[in-house]
C-alpha cells in the first residue's frame, strides 16, 4: 500500500527528501556496459550478434540484422487500417507541434561594421532506440522520428530489440514506415548503442542517439556523450501530481497507476493539502492495482517507490514540486492556469482534470521522451533542436577590425596570448603599407 505523510509527521521533512534525491546509477550496471561497448567498438557486427543472441536468444547473422524494406512493407500491409489512422494522426500533431519549433537563421549587426549570424544545419544521421519486447512502444517511434524528420535529419536509423522469434513487432514497424525511418535494426542493450556510436561493418556510426532504455541503455548513451550527442539521460519513469479536494480520487490514482505499471523502479507522487483526497487516493490504488496486467510490476513501484504527502498548503506542493523537478507533473487543481508559472522543472505540464498523462504520451504532439531523474533542471523534451547543430558566422569590415583593435589587443596581452594580437595588428600594418 502506498504511504501517506503528513507535514506535521516527525519524518515528513526526510520522506521529501527522500523523494527530491536523484535515482543513483549502479555501478554494476555502469561496469556491464562499459565492456559491452568495448566489445562492440573492438569486433562491431561479431559483438552485435553474439550479445544479441546472449541477452535477447535471438541467433541473427550480418544479413538478418537488418530488417529489409519487404518485411517492412509486409508488417506495414499486415496493420488494420485504422490502426494505420491512429498513427497518422498522431503523426500530424507531431508534426505540426515541431514545425512551430523551427527557428530560422538570423543575423544582426554590432557596433563597428560587425555582422554576427547564426544558421542551423541538421545533423547527418541519427539513431533512434526504440524499447521492444512484449509491449511494443509504437509511440516512442512517432515521438522520436517525426522530430528528426522535420529538422531535416536524411537517415534516420532505428535499433530495437527483437522478440524470440526474431521479428521486430509489426506495429512498430509500421510506426517507421509512417514516421520516415531509413532503416531498422535487430538489436537492443547496449550494444545497440555501441554499434550507433562506433559504427559497425553493418549499421553506420550516428551523429545523435535518442530514445529512451532501460538502465544499460541509459548507462552506454552515458559512456558514449562526446563521441556521438545524446538527448539526454534519463532514469526511469516518474509523475507528480499536485491536486486539491476539486480533484476526484479515482482520476489521480489512474494516472498514478499509469506511471506505475511501466517499471517497477517508476515514481509517482501525490501532494495535496487534502486529507481526505489523499486517504481517497490510497484506497483507489488499492482497488484499481488488482485489475492491471503489469499489476506486480506496479505493485513494487508503489510500495517501494512512490508516496502521498499531504503538505500545509498548495504553495508548499509547488515548492516540493519544483525541488523534485519531475518527468510528468499534473496539476489537478481549482484554476491550474494561475500554477504554470510558478511551475520551474518539469518534463511536462499536464493541465487540469482531463488531461491525463495519456494525453501527453499519445496525441497532444508534443514529445513524450522527457527527462527524469530531477534533469529537467537542465534538460528538455526531445524536440528538433536536438538534431540540429547552430554555427556562428562572424563577418568583420577592415572599419570594423581598427574600431576593435584596442580592445583586442589589450584582451590578447592580457591573457598573454601574442599570436591573437598579431593576428590583428598585422593587418593594420598592410594597410597602412599599401
Amino acid at each position: 500500500m502506498i504511504k501517506i505523510f503528513k507535514y506535521t509527521d516527525k519524518d515528513f521533512n526526510e520522506e521529501v527528501l527522500t523523494a527530491e534525491q536523484a535515482w543513483v546509477p549502479d555501478p554494476s550496471i555502469e561496469n556491464s556496459a562499459a565492456e559491452i561497448l568495448a566489445e562492440v567498438r573492438k569486433n562491431g557486427d561479431a559483438a552485435v550478434i553474439a550479445f544479441t543472441e546472449k541477452f535477447d536468444g535471438v541467433a541473427l547473422d550480418k544479413d538478418s540484422l537488418e530488417v529489409t524494406a519487404d518485411e517492412i512493407d509486409k508488417a506495414y500491409n499486415s496493420i488494420s487500417g485504422e490502426f494505420k489512422d491512429h498513427l497518422k494522426a498522431i503523426a500530424s500533431n507531431i508534426e505540426k507541434f515541431q514545425r512551430k519549433r523551427i527557428e530560422s537563421s538570423w543575423e544582426c549587426i554590432q557596433d563597428g561594421d560587425i555582422k554576427v549570424s547564426q544558421i542551423e544545419r541538421p545533423v547527418s544521421r541519427v539513431g533512434l532506440y526504440v524499447p521492444g519486447g512484449t509491449a511494443p512502444l509504437v509511440s516512442t517511434v512517432l515521438m522520436s522520428a517525426i522530430p528528426a524528420k522535420v529538422a531535416g535529419v536524411k537517415d534516420i536509423i532505428v535499433v530495437s530489440p527483437p522478440t524470440e522469434n526474431g521479428d521486430i513487432h509489426p506495429k512498430i514497424l509500421a510506426a517507421c514506415k509512417i514516421s520516415g525511418v531509413n532503416r531498422v535494426f535487430r538489436t537492443g542493450g547496449a550494444q545497440a548503442i555501441g554499434a550507433l556510436a562506433y559504427g559497425t561493418e553493418t549499421i553506420r556510426k550516428v551523429d545523435v542517439i535518442a530514445g529512451p532504455g532501460n538502465a544499460y541503455v541509459t548507462a552506454a548513451k552515458r559512456q558514449v556523450f562526446g563521441i556521438v550527442g545524446i538527448d539526454m539521460v534519463a532514469g526511469p519513469s516518474e509523475i507528480l501530481i499536485i491536486a486539491d479536494d476539486t480533484a476526484r480520487a479515482d482520476y489521480i490514482a489512474a494516472d498514478m497507476l499509469s506511471q506505475a505499471e511501466h517499471d517497477s523502479r517508476a515514481r509517482t507522487f501525490l501532494l495535496t493539502p487534502s486529507e481526505e483526497l489523499a486517504v481517497s487516493v490510497q484506497k483507489q490504488i488499492d482497488t484499481q492495482l488488482s485489475a492491471l496486467t503489469r499489476e506486480e510490476t506496479a505493485v513494487e513501484s508503489i510500495d517501494n517507490r512512490s508516496a502521498i504527502f499531504q503538505v500545509k498548503d498548495l504553495a508548499e506542493a509547488v515548492v516540493v514540486a519544483n525541488k523534485i523537478g519531475p518527468e510528468h507533473l499534473e496539476l489537478v487543481v481549482s484554476n491550474p492556469d494561475s500554477f504554470i508559472d510558478r511551475i520551474q522543472n518539469a518534463g511536462a505540464i499536464f493541465v487540469g482534470q482531463y488531461t491525463p498523462e495519456a494525453v501527453g504520451d499519445y496525441i497532444a504532439g508534443a514529445s513524450h521522451v522527457l527527462p527524469t531523474n530531477g534533469t529537467s533542471r537542465f534538460f528538455s523534451a526531445l524536440s528538433v533542436e536536438n538534431f540540429v547543430k547552430r554555427i556562428n558566422v562572424i563577418n568583420c569590415s577592415a572599419e570594423g577590425l581598427s574600431f576593435w583593435e584596442k580592445t583586442i589587443l589589450e584582451i590578447a596581452n592580457t591573457e598573454g596570448l601574442d599570436a591573437h594580437a598579431r593576428s590583428v595588428s598585422i593587418r593594420r600594418k598592410k594597410n597602412e603599407d599599401n
